[in-house]
């Protein structure tokens, strides 16, 4: 599925917008853009970028988990971790079967290598900053 978006001049620069009708019918995923002008038969592209749509949330399941697999990853060593204190052996054998645990060194380097992944993430959707105390405009 391709989306095309035309400008409208709009004093010295041009606007994009999509009425919520037509955004209601893009489908999840990540897409690839290209800005471009046209004048006459001449076509200049002068940015690409991509851009990921998510889901609509009024339309989600109940069982949906909008987190990152960063925030997920994080959390579930985190809750290994937290088990984990009550736990000191680091393997055990039952009936020849055995059964060895992640070493605690190895989750503790998972969980700060998941906390910064997440905390970029954090940043990027932010700009950086927290959206309290900052001026953000909407209108429909």
């Amino acid at each position: 599925m391709g989306i095309d978006l035309q400008s409208e001049p709009q004093g010295a620069m041009h606007r994009l917008q999509a009425s919520a009708p037509i955004t209601a019918e893009w489908l999840p995923g990540r897409y690839v853009w290209a800005l471009r002008a046209l004048r006459g038969s001449d076509v200049i592209e002068y940015q690409t970028g991509d851009l990921l749509i998510g889901a609509d949330i009024a339309s989600l399941t109940s069982g949906f988990d909008g987190r990152s697999h960063a925030r997920r990853v994080l959390e579930a060593v985190e809750a290994v971790l937290e088990n984990r204190a009550s736990i000191d052996q680091e393997r055990y054998s039952i009936n020849n079967r055995e059964l060895w645990r992640t070493p605690v060194a190895d989750l503790l380097m998972l969980r700060s290598r998941y906390r910064d992944e997440v905390r970029r993430e954090e940043q990027a959707v932010n700009g950086g900053q927290s959206l309290l105390g900052r001026q953000v405009k909407v209108r429909f």
